[in-house]
């Protein structure tokens, strides 16, 4: 079986992946790689890949899609699989670049907390039966990470690269996945990556927000598995 290295988005942990690792951890190898130690997608990619086995399937979520997307550029002979969930092939927009400042500031001045309730939270999750459940994991896992791990994630994001030409040149099989109801990276976002990868699978899970890893774990694992399949031939 392949082994597959699980990329977590901003401000969040292993625990992002908590159903995936108990449905596919027992008949593969499992590994989520933490993105926080750079302030540069070039160095955090290089930092996962160092980690890494020599050959994987590798899932991102969010800002770990984007860090994917990275290794995708430096490293395509090691990747048997490639999956973009609820993430962003583009150069983030100046409007967005201009709200990262405040949030640094505030997150070195001991504010991480309200940054995370006010200003990322809300943008997470659809209405759902679990949605308070998964918004304080969310918090658990921010203030686990703490402010240093935020200003990093936070630069990379702010100076990432875009990624259109790099997805333009992926061949292994490739899964888009994200939430019907994502407001962070929308639906038009996916179809765009699944029109630049060639043969890629596009999946889109109703009743799901950002995270649909905890919020429809069920449905996010079937299209994770059909997508397993294809990285173990």
């Amino acid at each position: 079986m392949t082994p597959l290295v699980l990329l977590p988005g901003m401000m969040c942990d292993a625990r992002l992946f908590g159903p995936q690792f108990a449905a596919f951890s027992g008949s593969r190898a499992m590994q989520c790689a933490p993105i926080g130690g750079a302030a540069t997608m070039t160095e955090l990619a290089a930092q996962v890949l160092a980690d890494a086995p020599p050959r994987f399937a590798l899932a991102g979520l969010s800002m770990g899609g984007i860090v994917a997307m990275e290794i995708a550029a430096q490293a395509p002979e090691r990747l048997a699989g490639l999956a973009l969930l609820d993430t962003n092939p583009l150069a983030e927009r100046p409007e967005v670049q201009a709200r990262r400042a405040p949030q640094m500031d505030k997150a070195r001045a001991g504010a991480l907390h309200a940054v995370m309730r006010d200003e990322m939270k809300p943008n997470y999750l659809t209405e759902g039966p679990n949605r308070t459940a998964i918004l304080d994991l969310c918090m658990e896992m921010a203030m686990a990470l703490g402010p240093e791990q935020f200003v990093n994630q936070s630069l990379a994001l702010r100076d990432r690269p875009d990624r259109q030409e790099t997805l333009r040149s992926v061949t292994c099989p490739t899964l888009i996945l994200c939430g019907w109801d994502d407001a962070l990276c929308p639906v038009e976002r996916h179809a765009l990556m699944h029109d630049l990868v060639a043969d890629s699978r596009l999946v889109v899970i109703e009743r799901a927000g950002h995270l649909p890893t905890l919020e429809q774990p069920e449905k996010t694992n079937a299209a994770l598995a059909d997508w397993l399949e294809t990285t173990d031939e």
